[in-house]
C-alpha cells in the first residue's frame, strides 16, 4: 500500500506548519489560556488558510478535501498544542454536508467555510458517559417548528460558539438538530480546561431549533468517528513534539559532569516512546483511511484506532514527565502542557477501556485476532 502523500498534501502540511512555526508560538499560547482559552483571532487565521472550510464542499464555499488532508492539518496543530477546536469545523462540515437538508447547507456551511460561524457538537451528558445512544435531552415538534429542551456538558468553546450541534429525542428515536447559540431558551457557562482550552455547559429550555436528521444516531456516531480520527492525528503531532522536547532535554542536562542522553537507561526508554509514536502514527493512517468506509468496518476501524493512541499518549506523557523529572510537571516548562493536552485527549471521544469495550463487541469471530 502506498502510504505517500500527495504533492498537495505535503503543500497544505507545510502551509499549516509554517503558521504554526511562525504564528503560534508558546507564549502566544500561554496568553490565550490567560485570556480565556479561545481566541477569535486565530480562528480568522486559521479560516484565513481554508482549514475551517477543509471537509466542505467547493460548492458551498469550503475546500472539499478528505480525511488524509484532515489528518495531515490536524497532526501538525498537535504539534502547537492549537488551543481552538478546528476538529469541530471539520465535524461540522461533514456532517451538515452529508446530512442536513439544503436550505441548512446553504446558510451554514459558507459560514463555516469562512471561519464567520462556530458550530460544535454537544452531545455529552451527565448520565451519559461515552454512549452516543444515552440521550435525555428532548425534542418538541409543533406544525414545522422544533424545540429542544436538556442539558449538554463540556461543549467546545461552547460560550463563543455560534450554534450547536444537539442529538435529542424526538418520538422515541434520537434526531439531531442545529440549534443557535442567541436563540431564545440557551444558556451557556463557560469555563476553562485542564489543558488550557474551553468549554462549557449548555442548557437548552424549549430552545429553537432546525432539524439536521431524523436518523440521528447514525450521524451522531459518523460525527463522532470524524472527531476521533481528527483526535488521532493530533496526538501524533502532540506526542511527535514531547518526544522532541525531551530528547533535547536529555541531550543538554548534565549529571556528574555528563549528558544524561548518555545514560543507557534512559536511552531505552526514548526508544520505547518512539515505539509508541509510531504505533500511533500508522493507527492514525488507519483510521483516516476508514473514515468513508461502511459503518461497521468503520466503527471497528475508529474504536482501535482510538484505544490504541490512548495507550501511546498515555504511555509518551508519563515517560517524557518522569525523564524530565521535577521541571516536567511546572507551569513555566512546555511539556507539562503536552502532557496535560495528552491526558485530555485520552478521555475525549471514550477514554481506552470504554474503545477497549467497543473493540471487544466487534471482534465477532476473530477469537482476539483483529480481521
Amino acid at each position: 500500500m502506498d502510504f505517500d502523500f500527495s504533492d498537495d498534501q505535503e503543500q497544505l502540511r507545510d502551509a499549516v506548519r509554517r503558521w504554526v512555526d511562525k504564528g503560534y508560538g508558546f507564549e502566544r499560547r500561554r496568553g490565550i489560556v490567560d485570556a480565556g482559552g479561545f481566541s477569535r483571532e486565530v480562528w480568522g487565521e486559521l479560516a484565513a488558510l481554508g482549514l475551517t472550510g477543509l471537509y466542505v464542499p467547493e460548492a458551498d464555499g469550503g475546500l472539499g478535501l478528505g480525511p488524509v488532508d484532515g489528518m495531515v492539518v490536524m497532526e501538525e496543530l498537535g504539534r502547537s498544542i492549537v488551543l481552538e477546536p478546528l476538529a469541530q469545523a471539520l465535524v461540522a462540515g461533514a456532517l451538515l454536508a452529508a446530512h442536513a437538508p439544503d436550505a441548512l447547507k446553504k446558510t451554514w456551511l459558507p459560514k463555516i467555510a469562512g471561519g464567520e460561524a462556530l458550530v460544535v457538537l454537544a452531545q455529552q451528558e451527565r448520565a451519559a458517559r461515552y454512549r452516543l445512544d444515552v440521550c435525555a435531552a428532548s425534542a418538541t415538534q409543533a406544525g414545522d417548528a422544533w424545540t429542544v429542551s436538556g442539558t449538554k456538558s463540556i461543549v467546545p468553546a461552547g460560550d463563543a460558539a455560534h450554534a450547536f450541534i444537539v442529538p435529542a429525542n424526538a418520538g422515541g428515536k434520537i434526531a439531531l438538530f442545529l440549534v443557535e447559540r442567541a436563540a431564545t431558551g440557551v444558556a451557556t457557562r463557560g469555563y476553562g480546561t485542564q489543558d488550557g482550552g474551553r468549554a462549557a455547559e449548555v442548557v437548552l429550555n424549549n430552545a429553537p431549533a432546525a432539524l439536521i436528521t431524523a436518523d440521528g444516531l447514525a450521524a451522531l456516531e459518523y460525527a463522532v468517528d470524524i472527531g476521533i480520527a481528527a483526535l488521532c492525528a493530533e496526538g501524533v503531532g502532540v506526542m511527535d513534539k514531547t518526544l522532541a522536547v525531551t530528547v533535547e532535554y536529555l541531550n543538554t542536562r548534565k549529571q556528574f559532569g555528563v549528558f544524561i542522553g548518555t545514560f543507557q537507561a534512559l536511552r531505552h526508554r526514548v526508544a520505547d516512546m518512539k515505539m509508541q509514536l509510531e504505533l500511533a502514527r500508522s493507527m492514525s493512517y488507519y483510521a483516516s483511511l476508514k473514515l468513508n468506509a461502511p459503518f461497521d468496518e468503520r466503527r471497528r476501524a475508529l474504536a482501535r484506532a482510538k484505544y490504541q493512541l490512548g495507550c501511546a499518549m498515555r504511555f509518551v506523557g508519563q515517560q517524557a514527565v518522569q525523564l524530565h523529572g521535577g521541571i516536567g510537571v511546572t507551569d513555566e516548562y512546555i511539556v507539562s502542557h503536552y502532557f496535560k493536552r495528552l491526558t485530555q485527549m485520552e478521555m475525549t471521544f471514550g477514554d481506552t477501556l470504554h474503545q477497549l469495550g467497543e473493540v471487544s463487541a466487534r471482534m465477532q469471530d476473530t477469537a482476539g485476532v483483529f480481521g
